[in-house]
């Protein structure tokens, strides 16, 4: 299946505001990534705008255009009259103008076909055949209808869109000619691809073209310029400048006002923007509309503010008042083509899908820790409008039990509680006023204190406070400071973590009053060591110089002795 769009996959910050904004949920999240689920995605290009990362781009179709112009054969533009929304200023010969120096051959206005649609919207309310009439201009309100209210499509006005008559209207005057759509919306690129015979050959979006001007340093000449979008070409019947009624189709009520709604049986409204669309199709689906000509436009503000506008996207009244002054008052005068030419029948494209019971339902619902229905929060922060469709989007593989804001809040804390609570480390959170914020069980034993007589008092009631002040002050940590607490006896290691997110800082202290204890021991056992060892030698010198003094008096005596004996001999 072709992919309009699609993810820049190292962007995705799994924010799940795609999700979140998605009215099909056709986006499935799995590896931290957000993908988009095409068999089920209606392009309505929600995605594409609310993505705060830009993870996620359109296919780019320039080289195709390119090629088309490079293939020999005339190529035409079919510019969608939302131009004057988008671009602010240059009438159709102004754009004209930059158009040809792109290489295309002429360029018409789409508003050619909404003539023609219009007309046969007109025959079919005059026919009154249909109870009820939703148009077809939107190919995303189309593909809404195929793929999730198949049992509306009796309903569907079986017309092609302006895009589509404008491509038929355009080569049955030009056979040879090539035809390239440009317009502010992404389900056009799925359209002009299904088009039948190839009536349209190509579709850019307003933000493809703007880049292809800056690319090709073609600025568009700003102008009071509103000549007709057929230029005097055949088919357009020459029209002049007034004949521009069509124009209004991109605004809210538009088609409407282009029709003669000459049938007084029928009542005509005008919806715009998806939730609104689904609301009115389930009527019709119901019964509850009768005789109801419906102009259809997922957009909110209809066309004139579609997701591929390459500016003025989100200024819906402005738009709205650009293509209100740049529209006139009567018809193009256009061919008068059969019902048969203009018919295009809308099958269903519902994906399929498989059913789950409320039994596997509440199994992931219990994984999440939701046992009943009051732990159903409904929050909507994983991207789900209820924790029941996020639990049936987990069966379907398209979302994971951790996209539960609430849940992972829950597990954190209560793993971060389970920490401080056995931790043998004693833990003292405090704001920067001192005030003791959380104190687990391993602080309270060493400091000797119940937890609620502390909570919410200054910290100088169990500690010192000037390690505390000191980080706030510097707003930096310390680690492993050495730290008697007399009042407690006890030695402790002190580490002061400052939080600068939460204005908290957090001291945790590490008992040694053992370690303190038992070095004592060592040094006093060292120092008596010491003090033995001391005693000892000292006895040994005086040991060694009583020794000495008795062996100087003997040898001595020794000396005198055989002295005189050696006398004695020598006399003898």
């Amino acid at each position: 299946m072709a992919e309009y769009l699609k993810l820049k996959a190292t962007d995705c910050k799994t924010c799940y505001k795609c999700i979140r904004h998605c009215p099909v949920k056709s986006i499935k999240f799995e590896k931290n990534q957000a993908q988009i689920v095409q068999e089920e995605c209606i392009l309505c290009g929600h995605c594409f705008v609310v993505c705060p990362q830009n993870a996620k781009e359109m296919r780019n179709d320039l080289g195709t255009a390119e090629t088309l112009l490079k293939s020999g054969k005339p190529v035409w533009v079919s510019l969608a009259p939302s131009f004057a929304a988008n671009f602010s200023g240059p009438g159709i010969g102004a754009m004209r103008t930059a158009l040809k120096k792109l290489g295309f051959a002429e360029v018409e206005e789409t508003a050619v076909g909404a003539a023609i649609v219009k007309k046969q919207y007109d025959v079919l309310v005059n026919k009154g055949e249909q109870n009820v009439i939703i148009s077809t201009c939107c190919p995303t309100v189309n593909q809404l209808i195929q793929k999730y209210y198949p049992e509306a499509l009796s309903s569907v006005a079986h017309v092609v869109s302006p895009m589509h008559a404008h491509g038929i209207d355009i080569k049955r005057r030009n056979p040879e000619v090539k035809t390239v759509f440009i317009g502010p919306c992404i389900s056009k690129k799925a359209e002009a691809e299904n088009s039948a015979a190839g009536m349209v050959d190509c579709a850019l979006t307003f933000r493809e073209l703007a880049q292809w001007l800056k690319k090709e340093n073609i600025e568009i000449e700003f102008s009071k310029d509103v000549s007709a979008p057929g230029g005097g070409s055949p088919g357009a019947a020459g029209a002049e400048d007034n004949h521009t009624l069509e124009r209004l189709f991109p605004i809210n009520g538009g088609i409407l006002r282009t029709m003669k709604k000459e049938n007084r049986e029928y009542t005509y409204l005008s919806v715009d923007g998806i939730e609104n669309c689904r609301f009115y199709i389930e009527d019709v689906i119901r019964g509850r509309m009768n005789r109801c000509f419906i102009e259809m436009s997922a957009c909110a503000g209809s066309c004139s503010v579609g997701p591929a506008m390459s500016k003025n996207w989100d200024a819906p009244v402005r738009n709205y008042i650009a293509v209100n002054s740049f529209a006139g008052t009567e018809d193009f005068p256009v061919f008068d083509y059969s019902a048969e030419t203009l018919l295009k029948k809308f099958e269903s494209l519902a994906p399929r899908k498989i059913y789950f019971d409320d039994e596997a339902i509440e199994g992931v619902l219990h994984k999440l820790g939701k046992i009943s229905r009051e732990h159903e929060l409904n929050c909507g922060s994983c991207g789900y409008d209820t924790c029941r469709e996020k639990a049936r989007a987990v069966l379907e593989g398209k979302a994971t039990l951790t996209m539960c804001l609430p849940y992972l809040k829950e597990r954190a804390e209560s793993f971060s509680d389970d920490i401080i609570k056995n931790t043998p480390n004693a833990i003292v959170v405090v704001n920067e006023n001192c005030e003791v914020q959380q104190i687990n069980n391993a602080a309270c034993a060493l400091l000797n204190i119940n937890a609620h007589d502390i909570l919410g008092d200054q910290v100088v009631r169990v500690l010192d406070p000037l390690p505390f002040i000191e980080a706030g002050q510097r707003q930096a940590n310390s680690y492993n400071n050495r730290v008697y607490l007399p009042e407690y006896k006890r030695h402790v290691d002190q580490t002061l973590i400052y939080n600068k997110g939460n204005h908290i800082i957090m001291c945790i202290m590490r008992d040694v009053t053992e370690e303190e204890f038992m070095k004592a021991e060592k040094e006093e056992f060292n120092r008596k060591t010491i003090e033995i060892a001391d005693r000892v030698v000292e006895k040994q010198m005086r040991t060694v110089q009583e020794i000495a003094s008795l062996l100087g008096e003997t040898t001595a005596e020794t000396k005198i002795a055989l002295t005189k004996l050696k006398e004695s001999l020598s006399d003898a």
